[in-house]
């Protein structure tokens, strides 16, 4: 029942902003624009601002680099098989390879874990922003519409100003600059507000979904790779990382988690198979109710 109560919040977001789709409507696209452009950058300017560097934190990255690789190779070799075009592959690889580390992951862990776990989880979470922010944005670009080049979506990874907001934090905080007071509150407060901006703009994708238009073959086979490939491949890299027990449990449990909500927003964005992306992530997320407890059952909480 606790652990309902955990992820009960994320559902009850999810439902709003269907509700909201469906009794007013709602340009989706501009709403996402401001959370991936104005939002976004905030968030990842005060992670990086406020989270010290430590030996720990290149174990974690290389971690998630790791996982990220594996999972994208393996779901390009998916796509492959089932014949997919290149929009439909961009759309698997954002939901085989990105989890919900942040708004899902992190609770969670903080609630198996505790205090000390969930500071591990968030630097998680700041890592898989950046290749989410960088790497996901490259993939959705060059699946979108606009049949990009892969010169085209680098230029848009260069254009994202997310990636500049993490940059700034992180050398503010290695340079020992404080920020005064006034402005770290007012970061916090659009900061705070971008978490959930994209789980509103998911509930809203569903509700706008025509499931007539999902590839359903394609969810299925995203789905396996998101829930079951991901957890046992992130077992297998932490069996080689010289890390505290503790770490590695977070890091097993984030990997469990399902797909980003943050992906819906890339695939509204470039137009990367939208539907597809947001079924992915709904699908995970009601399938994480039965495999996230049993992930907690395996590490012994």
């Amino acid at each position: 029942m606790d652990l309902f109560l955990i992820v009960l919040p994320v559902f009850l977001i999810f439902f709003a902003g269907w509700l909201g789709q469906k009794l007013i409507g709602f340009d989706i696209k501009s709403i996402s624009k401001v959370a991936l452009y104005l939002m976004s950058p905030f968030l990842a300017f005060r992670t990086f601002y406020t989270n010290e560097v430590t030996m720990d934190y290149i174990f974690i990255f290389l971690f998630c680099c790791l996982l990220s690789l594996i999972l994208i190779v393996a779901t390009w070799i998916t796509g492959f098989v089932m014949h997919a075009g290149r929009p439909k592959l961009s759309a698997m690889i954002l939901g085989g390879a990105f989890m919900n580390s942040g708004n899902y992951g992190a609770p969670v862990v903080l609630f198996a874990l505790g205090a000390v776990a969930f500071d591990y989880a968030v630097i998680m979470m700041v890592f898989q922003s950046f290749l989410m922010n960088s790497i996901g944005i490259l993939v959705a670009s060059i699946g979108g519409k606009e049949n990009a080049s892969v010169k085209d979506a680098a230029m848009q990874v260069v254009k994202m100003p997310v990636i500049y907001g993490a940059v700034l934090g992180l050398a503010l905080q290695l340079l020992s600059i404080d920020l005064p007071g006034t402005i770290m509150n007012a970061v916090g407060l659009v900061a705070d507000a971008s978490i959930p901006t994209v789980m509103l703009v998911l509930g809203m994708q569903l509700a706008a979904m025509q499931r007539k238009r999902v590839a359903y073959r394609f969810v299925s086979a995203t789905v396996g790779i998101r829930m079951i490939l991901s957890p046992l491949v992130a077992l297998l890299i932490l069996y080689f990382l010289p890390m505290d027990d503790l770490i590695k449990a977070v890091l097993f449990i984030q990997a469990s988690m399902p797909a980003a909500a943050n992906t819906t927003l890339l695939a509204i964005q470039f137009d990367t198979e939208p539907d597809l992306v947001s079924f992915t992530t709904f699908i995970t997320t009601m399938v994480s109710l039965l495999t996230i407890p049993y992930v907690l059952f395996l590490i012994g909480v």
